[in-house]
């Protein structure tokens, strides 16, 4: 019986590195190959290492040298090699080889693996942190279907070789859920993180496919990385289908609108087809590299009174709606926008837009806001206006006057005026002039008390097919 010291407190024991790979070793029927190319060169010692690896260990491969890598893999449409697509073909080829020259007659309970990587760690002159894919396709029973894990990270270590060494960690920790964790995809990607921190690696992207993960969302996936703060942003197509950032971002002028959108209503698309109009005629903005992105506060996805809980149903509700009318979504960590002008300027130096009311523009030039950076409001001023970042705002109807306010008759702190000023007469504040009066006194939360309440009528103050889906769906009423 073992004694427990006076003052202990509870805490979840994690297993060892070497005890996971040991443990995968000891498993008679567990058997793949391990293909890691680029720089990720670490997660099969940890196999070696433990002991017994022969009964896992089907084969180890470091296609170190591309043109190696193309001989085996074939070569990618776009020439590169840190890809989704490149690791997707990788674990392919590697289980359709073991299935081709392991007889199932003589190991009928082999559970067939493949587990990959691609990377690139950062560069000689620290410009480039590095990144890379990882991913396991893998059987949980003999003979069937394959499922697949696959997930992006970025580095955050200023070392090549400690970058390796956090990825090789993260390598069997995958493998090791996978097996483990799979009926628990939630508790999986937590497991992820075991001896690592999100200073060392950051995952920002992940999705789960096949068979081990029938009914798992792989939005509500991306969520649980946002709500664990793996990572500070996600992103989904109008699929549904996560998406990694950086290849929606990469090298394009970006147009954001931030909301609640619960429900999305005329005024947001208004906003949005007016905006996108103004910007696509500004100066050496191309259509064609040009993406729009609906963005939602994680704080704007917590219930009222309900601060750390997020109800999921809801949020699921929303992104179907924005993706039924074909936009990008990205759910964010970002309270101040300068934070979201600094995320998107990793990804691109090109021309960016944000979309927004008047009452917002009010808050920006709040200083309290700013009270924590050493700098103030002009700091983050200072990173707001990135790049000729525009500012296109959307009328609002005063409540008690029913006066429209603008740009020109908006108010803001008497000390923030002449900054406000300054920027209206650069040409960093744009009016969207072109709106509906009688739309103005539509708000999002009220559509919504609407909606919960089974009152009628609300249906005019949303897009046709909206209103639609909500009514067909039964979206916003179901506990």
């Amino acid at each position: 019986m073992s004694t427990i010291a006076e003052g202990e407190k509870k805490f979840e024991e994690v297993t060892s590195v070497q005890n996971k790979a040991m443990r995968l070793n000891l498993n008679e029927n567990i058997y793949g190959t391990f293909a890691e190319i680029g720089a990720g060169q670490e997660t099969v010692r940890h196999f070696f290492r433990a002991g017994n690896a022969s009964g896992t260990v089907a084969k180890t491969l470091s296609a170190y040298d591309k043109d190696f890598s193309d001989a085996i893999y074939g070569i990618e449409d776009d020439g590169r090699y840190v890809t989704e697509d490149r690791l997707t073909r990788m674990m392919r080829y590697e289980t359709g080889l073991i299935e081709e020259r392991i007889s199932r007659l003589k190991h009928p309970n082999k559970l067939f693996f493949s587990y990959a990587n691609t990377v690139a760690t950062i560069d000689w002159a620290k410009k480039y942190k590095g990144h890379g894919w990882l991913g396991i396709r893998f059987q949980t029973r003999p003979g069937e279907d394959y499922s697949e894990i696959v997930l992006h990270v970025q580095f955050h270590e200023n070392n090549a070789s400690h970058q390796q060494i956090s990825l090789g960690v993260m390598g069997v920790n995958l493998i090791y859920g996978a097996f483990y964790h799979h009926d628990n995809p939630k508790n999986l990607l937590k497991h992820l993180f075991d001896h690592l921190t999100t200073d060392k690696i950051e995952i920002d992207a992940i999705n789960f496919t096949g068979p081990a993960f029938r009914g798992v969302d792989n939005r509500l996936m991306s969520l649980e990385l946002l709500k664990n703060g793996i990572t500070q942003a996600i992103m989904f197509a109008p699929d549904g289908n996560n998406v990694l950032p950086a290849s929606i971002l990469y090298k394009r002028n970006i147009l954001t609108l931030r909301g609640s959108f619960r429900p999305v209503t005329k005024v947001n698309m208004a906003m949005y087809e007016e905006s996108l109009e103004l910007f696509l005629n500004e100066r050496k903005v191309d259509k064609e590299r040009t993406v729009v992105i609906f963005e939602i506060t994680l704080s704007n996805l917590k219930g009222e009174g309900k601060i750390d809980e997020i109800d999921e149903q809801d949020f699921l509700d929303r992104a179907d709606l924005l993706g039924s009318l074909g936009q990008t979504v990205m759910i964010s960590n970002f309270q101040e926008y300068y934070k979201v002008v600094e995320y998107f300027s990793q990804h691109t130096k090109e021309r960016m837009g944000l979309t927004m009311g008047v009452s917002t523009l009010q808050d920006i030039f709040d200083e309290r806001y700013y009270r924590h950076l050493s700098g103030g409001i002009l700091e983050a001023f200072g990173k707001l206006f990135f790049k000729r970042l525009k500012i296109y705002l959307y009328p609002l109807k005063d409540k008690e006057t029913g006066e429209i306010i603008t740009s020109e008759n908006l108010k803001v702190h008497p000390r923030m005026h002449e900054l406000y000023q300054y920027f209206k007469d650069n040409g960093r504040v744009v009016d969207i002039k072109n709106y509906d009066p009688t739309t103005l006194d539509i708000h999002s939360r009220h559509v919504f008390q609407m909606i919960q309440e089974g009152k009628t009528n609300w249906e005019a103050m949303l897009p046709e097919n909206t209103a639609k889906m909500i009514n067909e769906k039964k979206l916003f009423t179901r506990k």
